[in-house]
């Protein structure tokens, strides 16, 4: 192409419309939720009414009510909760039960060792009351044949108290009805004064410390002599005499 030549002007570009095309409607919506000129909140349409189609045309969810989950979520942990309880408060009984049970135990064991430390007491202070029978014997034949005088009367008589305050009594005594466990009999009698075996004679006085026998009193007894009785006859009376 020459210099001289001129090229050619391109045609005009066609406007909208002008060859019969239908050009898309174009619609611009502030989505904003936040107003930039008031700085509030906005509420649009859809979020006010339930159930409306958003722009594809697809329709739209149904809210979903928050409180339903809630309550099913409420009732199971209800539900844990009770269960935890209930299993929480088995233990505590079955605790509580052998608390009891072990309380109960230990106090029939104190009651148990002080009824033994008392037995053992009783054994030992009987033991050494028995090895002093033979010294009581000594002072009451003193005391029978009226040699026990002065300050070993004294003496005698706060032994014997001592003893006795610790426990010790003596038994056998003449008048007494005979009883084979704590009578040992020595010498054997009849009479028609008795009504029954009676003791008669103490030839040795017995001791015993709380409900424990030391030792049996030796004694003389008398029993009950049938048909000695000097008979009663009623002689009458004269009345003319």
């Amino acid at each position: 192409m020459s210099q001289g030549q001129q090229q050619p002007t391109p045609p005009p570009a066609a406007r909208p419309g002008e060859q019969g095309e239908e050009q898309p409607h174009v619609v611009v919506r502030d989505r904003r939720r936040i107003d930039p000129e008031t700085g509030q909140v906005r509420h649009s349409v859809e979020d006010s009414v339930p159930g409306t189609a958003d722009e594809t045309g697809s329709p739209a969810v149904p809210p979903v009510d928050p409180t339903v989950g809630d309550a099913d979520g409420g009732r199971h942990a209800v539900a844990d909760e009770s269960d935890a309880f209930a299993g929480l408060r088995a233990e505590l009984d079955e605790r509580t039960a052998d608390l009891q049970r072990l309380t109960a135990e230990y106090a029939n064991y104190r009651k148990r060792v002080e009824r033994d430390r008392e037995v053992v007491v009783t054994a030992a202070k009987a033991q050494v009351a028995s090895e002093l029978l033979g010294v009581l014997d000594d002072v009451e034949r003193a005391s029978a044949h009226g040699d026990l005088t002065g300050a070993f009367k004294a003496v005698a008589d706060k032994l014997v108290t001592s003893l006795q305050r610790a426990g010790l009594e003596p038994f056998g005594h003449e008048g007494e009805a005979f009883d084979p466990s704590v009578h040992e009999a020595v010498q054997h009698d009849t009479s028609p004064e008795v009504s029954g075996p009676t003791v008669t004679g103490v030839l040795r006085r017995g001791y015993r410390f709380g409900d424990r026998m030391v030792r049996p009193a030796l004694v003389a007894v008398t029993d009950h002599e049938p048909g000695s009785e000097q008979p009663i006859v009623d002689v009458p009376v004269d009345e003319q005499a």
